[in-house]
């Protein structure tokens, strides 16, 4: 039988390009060739020609195109091809041809399908792959700091983010390290993704913690942000702490934020913090006093050592000052913390004034005494001071 006409293929091609959204017709290769030549002869098609679709699918997936179009173009071409096929023509002199043809024809059209969706998952995960470690080197670049600043900002852009903006950065640890392919990361990006401001967020693991990089340009977009993650970790997640960072614009504002983030997550734990989330600028108070270490140490040992001569050491006591200051110096309210009577905490206050000379009623020593009880709690006195 003669083959189809070279013509027919091309109008073939052009109307199934179509049906397919408008694909190049490029990616259909021999396709329509192969097809009417193997439906001639009563053969499947082999592996060689098999494999030279999978490595088109590879291609139309670095283009970008989706599975479901590709596909389209293919079963568009197969079905327009049918009535134009030699065997169909003659359907009426001989039938039987006209069966074995469409046997073929869609055992062919099977095969090349499955050929098509392998190369191009093949290649989608080849491009997930090379994106993920791009994504992973541009994050340990922006918050390293010693990239080259024009080249980070030229990627930036490429993950959607306009640097050149207020952006802040939240550190989430949690008591099990999270993972690079944990589908919680890309679920929390679509989390966020409505926050204020027209570049996307960026949300990445770095040391077994989660890295958020989102545009800040205002207190309300951070706080949109904030609530949305942390109604994403809840059901994810056990045990996890989120330090945010101030923002600031530029390369340097992220590294900047990214170290705040990181230093509020550690002050916490120190100070024995509560609270899911910590703010860095609820805490200058505490790196002010870690700026000037000597000082402060100096302050601890002075205001505090006298309490190493108290029964049972300077635990209950410090214990009862640290409760007593953060309930706003409510002597009832302490003793309902530490479950205590509000006798004994009176005796322990007056215990503290009679070892230290500090007065907790008196501004001054009041004062004195609660930047000593936090100093303890900055450098874990008494285990780490003479």
């Amino acid at each position: 039988m003669k083959p189809v006409a070279r013509e027919v293929l091309t109008k073939v091609a052009k109307g199934a390009a179509k049906d397919a959204g408008g694909l190049p017709v490029a990616l259909l290769g021999d396709f329509l060739e192969v097809l009417s030549k193997g439906v001639a002869v009563g053969k499947p098609l082999t592996g060689k020609q098999l494999a030279t679709y999978g490595a088109l699918a590879e291609d139309a997936a670095r283009q970008g195109v989706a599975l479901r179009a590709l596909l389209d173009l293919y079963l568009s071409s197969a079905w327009r091809l049918w009535r134009h096929l030699p065997a169909v023509a003659a359907a009426h002199s001989d039938p039987e041809r006209t069966v074995t043809a469409g046997e073929v024809m869609l055992h062919a059209v099977d095969d090349v399908a499955a050929a098509l969706a392998e190369g191009y998952q093949l290649a989608r995960r080849a491009l997930v792959r090379a994106q993920e470690a791009a994504r992973r080197e541009f994050i340990d670049d922006l918050l390293s700091g010693h990239a080259d600043v024009a080249s980070v900002l030229t990627r930036a852009a490429g993950f959607g983010m306009d640097l050149s903006g207020p952006h802040a950065v939240a550190v989430i640890k949690a008591d099990s390290p999270f993972e690079h392919t944990s589908p919680l990361v890309p679920s929390l990006e679509r989390a966020i993704l409505g926050s204020k401001g027209d570049a996307q967020a960026l949300v990445a693991v770095k040391n077994d913690q989660l890295v958020v990089v989102f545009p800040a340009p205002d207190q309300a977009a951070v706080d949109h942000v904030v609530a949305r993650l942390g109604k994403g970790l809840k059901p994810a997640r056990d045990g996890w702490r989120m330090g945010v960072g101030g923002s600031g614009s530029g390369v340097d504002g992220v590294v900047s934020s990214y170290g705040e983030g990181r230093d509020a997550l550690e002050l916490a734990d120190r100070i024995g913090l509560a609270g899911s989330v910590v703010r860095a600028r609820d805490l200058l108070v505490y790196r002010v006093l870690l700026r000037d270490q000597p000082a402060l140490s100096a302050l601890v040992v002075s205001a505090l050592t006298p309490l190493l001569k108290a029964r049972g050491g300077a635990g209950p006591l410090l214990e009862t000052l640290g409760a007593y200051f953060e309930t706003g110096g409510n002597t009832a309210q302490t003793a309902r913390v530490l479950h205590l009577s509000v006798r004994a905490v009176t005796y322990r206050l007056a215990r503290v004034q009679q070892l230290t000379g500090h007065d907790v009623l008196v501004h001054d020593e009041r004062l004195a005494l609660q930047l000593a009880v936090v100093g303890a709690r900055l450098l874990d006195w008494p285990g780490s001071l003479p």
